[in-house]
């Protein structure tokens, strides 16, 4: 059975770094596309932050390049997204999603 699982949550201050995770089981997860959204305290829709396609390519939101990167460890089964430069604005629950299985999510708090 698919199992999406992240860890990684924090409370940081703006300017910091947090590495969350995203471990798969049950499923050969390196030729699916998978993603990071985040979904802001006050909003009701998720946003992609980052995607690594089946071709792939590394995409990000604008809101994000330059600070995050998306990365995986397939001997682990495991997607990363390393933040950096964060800002209050990136507070929200972050969900990993790997052929529509979403994790739980983890909640990213950034202090002002």
């Amino acid at each position: 059975q698919l199992q999406v699982v992240e860890t990684g949550g924090g409370l940081v201050q703006a300017g910091g770094s947090l590495r969350p995770s995203c471990a798969v089981s049950g499923s050969h997860f390196s030729i699916y596309p998978i993603a990071w959204y985040r979904q802001a305290p006050q909003g009701t829709q998720r946003e992609l932050v980052a995607e690594i396609t089946t071709s792939g390519s590394l995409n990000y939101a604008d809101s994000v390049k330059g600070r995050f990167t998306i990365s995986t460890d397939n001997a682990k089964n495991t997607v990363y997204l390393q933040m950096n430069s964060l800002k209050p604005e990136d507070t929200g629950i972050y969900y990993c999603i790997l052929r529509g299985r979403w994790g739980q999510g983890i909640r990213v708090t950034v202090s002002s």
